[in-house]
Formats: structure tokens, C-alpha cells, sequence
């Protein structure tokens, strides 16, 4: 399948600290924790290592060895840290034509800390990621590709992404975006506007929740009530549904309004309780793998470029599930956001021997023809 993913491309500096060595506190009013470190203290680290990184970078690198003959259109510097993505991209036979090589600002860099839990602290400078311009995206991109991954657009280049997901509908191919907080949050307005251009939008749970307050302004209340079916071991969000900023919905309610505004799928992952799935007519809910965690960057880009491919593809929901569970859970087992991702192959052999310990629900959402007042989630099955 030919693809091209369009998004940032960063050099990572990752730092392993011992946990003796930097304090963490969590707060027991909310989900936080904080690292503390010590200023002035010089602190001896267990490894400091470089890596390239970045959302068009990692889903890239994920398709190409699933597969994929993949081009990657992203904004470099002209620098060092610009040649290294170029060296990068092509040890992996990621095709550069479309790279764009700027002297406006340097490469993007990222600096990561990781203790306790793995799950790192990253300081960004996005460089000329956030100097995307529309005159900057080559139509001619586009053409022939079967898939256009886009990842998290920074500030301004977030401008740019309803020009990208109409020019790849109009090119026919399969549309999947992985929007940031901060693109949903800032640019709201044209990602609604924009997102009947997309197939597959993969959000994590807070950046889902960013978006029902602009649910509500555009469609009213949708609030549904779920039916008895519903029980104290149903997954978590089918259980308490999504909050933000006052406003609260139900999953099947969500789901219903997202995909009535035009998009064919919605996946929204929730780290260890596991990922759903929906194309506005059921919701089918899959367990993570759980793994020792050695850093969770790169994950989420794992999980949706994975997922994008094997939908594309037209496969089983729940066969895309599993592989994309199993190739995220991969990338956790490592530091980095790329030496985890599998190649096709592999992938195929862990399904055969793993999937099955991914568990794969599925819950109805049932809507009326002329109202959307009773949808309601239905039927609660295993799949396996």
C-alpha cells in the first residue's frame, strides 16, 4: 500500500534517572504526579541517549515495516539534527521527496526525563515544526497514495491541516489524523469544519474530551442513558462516558456525534484500561497488553498508524485491535518511539500467539431514524 504520513519530525534526547535519585509527588485529589529535581544539583544519569523521533517520523517508520511503500512530508531545518531525520528515514526506505528543508528555524528537538513509572517528562523545541505553511504542502503528495497519516500539526502548521485532509479525500485515499490538545483546543472551529475530509481519527481520552464542549455548541445535548446492560465490570468510559469543562457525555453518545459530522471511525485510547473503537453503529472495546514499561513516547503513533493501515486494508475490527495493541505495547517495551515497532511478519506471528489475551467487546449503539434522543447502548458481547 502506497502511504505518505505529514506531521513533525524531532531529535530525542532521552534521559533514564533512577528513582533514588529525583523525588515524585502525586497528588491525591487528582490523577498528577510531578518530578522534582534539584536545582543547581548535578545528577548521574543511568543513560542519555539520541534518537529521531516525532509523529510523521514514527508512523512512518510503523508502516514502512509493516509493509508500505511510505513517503514522509515533514519541515527540517538545515542543520545536523536535519540530516540525521534524512539519514533516518532512509535506513528505514522511507522515501525524502517531499521533506521540506527550511532555514527559518532549526530541527525540532525534544528533551526527555524518564523515572518511576517510565512515563517521561518532554521539554519541546519545535522548531520549524510549528512553521508549516499551506504553499509548503505539494499537492502532488497525494497523488496515487492509498493512505495519508496525519499526526499532531504544531501552532501554527495546524493551519494547514484542512488543505491536507481535503486534498488527500480528493486523492481518494484513506484519511487518518491524530490531532494534539493544543491543534483541538486552538483550531476547534476548523477541525470540525474539516474532519468530513478524515476516515479515522484517533484521540487519546483528554483530547476526546476537549471536543464536547464544541459537540454540544453544534448538535445540543446528546446525553443518552445506557441500558441495563451496563455493569460494574463494563469498561470504564462505556461505564462513567466523558467529561470536560462542565459538560459530560455518554461513549455511545459521543461517538454517535462525531461520526454524524462525518468521519467513518473514531478510536479513542485510555493507556492500560484499553482502546474503543467506533463507526457510529457499535462500540467495541479492547484490553491492553500489560507490559513493564521502559517509555511510553511513541506508543499512541504506534497504536494509530497500525490501527489506520490494517482499516485501510478493510481487516476484521477486531483483528486491527489486537494488532495495533500488540505493536503499541511493543514500543513500550523500549525507550525510544521506534526500535519496539514490528514488521509485518512479526506482527502476524505475535496475533497468532498473543491476540488472543486481547479482549475484544462489543456494545451496539442504537439510533432512531427520526431522533437522535434514544440512542442508547444495547448488546454487551465477548468476541473471543
Amino acid at each position: 500500500m502506497k502511504a505518505i504520513t505529514i506531521g513533525s519530525a524531532m531529535v530525542d534526547i532521552i534521559t533514564i534517572v533512577a528513582d533514588s535519585d529525583v523525588e515524585r509527588m502525586t497528588m491525591h485529589n487528582a490523577t498528577s504526579s510531578f518530578l522534582l529535581l534539584e536545582q543547581g544539583r548535578k545528577i548521574d544519569a543511568e543513560g542519555i541517549s539520541i534518537h529521531i523521533g516525532g509523529g510523521a517520523i514514527n508512523t512512518a517508520v510503523c508502516l514502512s515495516r509493516l509493509g508500505c511503500d511510505v513517503a514522509c512530508h515533514v519541515k527540517i531545518g538545515k542543520d545536523l539534527n536535519g540530516q540525521r531525520v534524512i539519514e533516518r528515514l532512509n535506513e528505514e526506505h522511507v522515501k525524502t521527496e517531499f521533506v521540506v528543508h527550511s532555514d527559518e528555524d532549526s530541527t525540532g528537538i525534544a528533551v526527555m526525563i524518564s523515572s518511576h513509572d517510565r512515563n517521561a517528562t518532554i521539554f519541546t523545541q519545535r522548531g520549524v515544526n510549528s512553521l508549516m505553511l499551506c504553499e509548503d504542502i505539494d499537492s502532488v503528495a497525494f497523488k496515487e497514495m492509498e493512505l495519508v497519516y496525519v499526526s499532531s500539526l504544531s501552532n501554527e502548521s495546524a493551519d494547514c491541516f484542512p488543505q491536507i485532509v481535503k486534498l488527500a479525500n480528493e486523492a481518494g485515499a484513506f484519511v487518518a489524523t491524530n490531532p494534539g490538545i493544543r491543534q483541538l483546543t486552538s483550531r476547534s472551529e476548523a477541525f470540525f469544519d474539516s474532519i468530513n475530509y478524515v476516515d479515522l481519527i484517533n484521540l487519546n481520552m483528554t483530547e476526546a474530551a476537549a471536543l464536547i464542549p464544541g459537540i454540544f455548541a453544534r448538535l445540543g445535548d446528546l446525553n443518552r442513558a445506557v441500558t441495563e446492560h451496563i455493569t460494574d465490570e463494563s469498561p470504564e468510559l462505556i461505564r462513567v462516558g466523558l467529561s470536560f469543562g462542565g459538560f459530560s457525555m455518554s461513549l455511545a453518545s459521543f461517538f454517535d456525534a462525531i461520526i454524524s459530522l462525518g468521519p467513518n471511525y473514531f478510536i479513542l485510547t485510555n493507556g492500560r484500561e484499553g482502546a474503543y473503537l467506533s463507526d457510529g453503529h457499535k462500540i467495541l472495546h479492547a484490553t491492553a497488553l500489560q507490559v513493564d514499561p521502559q517509555g511510553t513516547a511513541g506508543a499512541g503513533d504506534a497504536f494509530a498508524s497500525t490501527l489506520s493501515l490494517l482499516l485501510a486494508e478493510k481487516q476484521p475490527f477486531e483483528k486491527a485491535l489486537r494488532a495495533a495493541s500488540i505493536n503499541s505495547s511493543c514500543v513500550v517495551e523500549v525507550i525510544d518511539t521506534q526500535s519496539g515497532l514490528l514488521s509485518r511478519k512479526a506482527l502476524d506471528a505475535k496475533l497468532g500467539n498473543i491476540g488472543s489475551d486481547i479482549v475484544v467487546r462489543e456494545f451496539d449503539i442504537v439510533s432512531t431514524a427520526c431522533s437522535r434522543q434514544n440512542n442508547k447502548i444495547e448488546l454487551n458481547k465477548d468476541l473471543n
